[in-house]
């Protein structure tokens, strides 16, 4: 009997090893996941900060502003080319236009306006 007790506690031993490696190891990942989350949206932040400087600059020529204003209207609109309960087309239409939209829209823009305005966000 002394022999089996030992054995399973042991075994017990082991599991609740690797119980606590299996959690700490889950609690990692997550804490890592929210800092990539975190610096996702922090980074999406401060380029809204950089349209919203380049908006206002004189330099930006007035059609990348108003492809700008477009793309951030079709963000906001509350109806879609494509209706967003279609599941994967409906998401993928809005980054697909937004995303052209902007594309142009900073093609146009100088450089040195561009680089401005990051200067100025940071």
């Amino acid at each position: 009997m002394a022999v089996n007790s030992v054995i399973l506690s042991s075994v017990r031993a082991k599991n609740l090893t690797w119980w606590r490696f299996f959690t700490s190891f889950r609690m990692t990942m997550k804490l890592c996941m929210f800092k990539k989350l975190k610096s996702m949206v922090k980074a999406v932040k401060t380029e809204i900060k950089v349209y919203q400087l380049i908006l206002k600059d004189r330099r930006t020529p007035r059609l990348a502003k108003w492809l700008l204003g477009i793309s951030l209207g079709y963000l906001l609109m509350p109806f879609d080319i494509i209706p967003d309960f279609i599941p994967v087309l409906g998401q993928l239409d809005d980054i697909i236009i937004i995303r052209l939209l902007v594309s142009i829209a900073i093609r146009m823009i100088p450089k040195e306006v561009i680089a401005d305005a990051r200067e100025n966000v940071r």
